[in-house]
């Protein structure tokens, strides 16, 4: 459950990393710069909500292991977490972003509807005992952080210049920008391996550990090279 928690709050520190550099983003044009910085701090509280929503849904899970409340008001507070969850996604659809981030919107929302499903299969989980909803809850997660992440990507793109304005006045920055913060996501990736594979002295439990440590290294390795530019 630990490790769970601390990936969906990456994910959502991930996110609103993208809503500061959406915030600090200087536009050519007055009336656009307005319009991204109340896009932004829109995006900014869509994005903390569901931190929120998420911090408090596993740690309403560990009340229950502690024996604070019963399975049945834990359901009861999961019925009441889906409801919101939903209430969030839709503020995705009244956000009015500048025409170059809305594919890095339309990410961030199928990253949070995964996650919705995610949660839906990990509650059931939890309610029937069901291994294969877990199975499903945890292959729904790991596409909602690669959405998430490609919607990092694609922001970056249109920031950058990588992607350019309709307008006469375009700028062009050089890809080097892009090419670090996939640097930086990768390495970001690493460090979530080391937090759920590694103990507090940095070493593994067992050589099992070790090799899905080496593995989800791996993986993060691999993100890299499949979007580097």
């Amino acid at each position: 459950m630990k490790k769970k928690t601390i990936q969906n709050i990456t994910i959502a520190a991930i996110a609103i990393l993208i809503v500061s550099l959406i915030i600090g983003y200087n536009y050519s044009v007055d009336q656009t710069k307005q319009k991204g910085l109340q896009f932004g701090i829109e995006l900014e509280q869509i994005q903390n909500d569901i931190k929120d929503l998420q911090t408090k849904f596993y740690s309403e899970k560990t009340r229950w292991e502690e024996g604070d409340i019963s399975k049945e008001e834990l359901l009861e507070f999961y019925d009441e977490h889906l409801d919101k969850f939903k209430d969030i996604i839709l503020r995705y659809d009244h956000l009015n972003p500048p025409e170059l981030f809305k594919s890095s919107v339309e990410l961030l929302k199928l990253s949070s509807q995964t996650q919705l499903e995610s949660d839906s299969q990990y509650i059931e989980w939890i309610k029937t005992g069901d291994e294969l909803a877990k199975v499903r809850s945890d292959t729904q997660f790991q596409e909602a952080l690669e959405y998430e992440m490609l919607g990092l990507v694609e922001f970056y793109s249109a920031k950058t210049g990588i992607k350019s304005f309709d307008e006469p006045e375009k700028f062009e920055a050089p890809q080097t920008g892009l090419i670090q913060k996939v640097i930086q996501i990768s390495e970001n990736m690493k460090k979530e391996c080391d937090s759920q594979y590694k103990n507090e002295l940095g070493e593994f439990d067992s050589d099992n550990i070790e090799v899905e440590w080496f593995n989800c290294v791996n993986e993060a390795q691999k993100w890299k090279i499949e979007h580097m530019p």
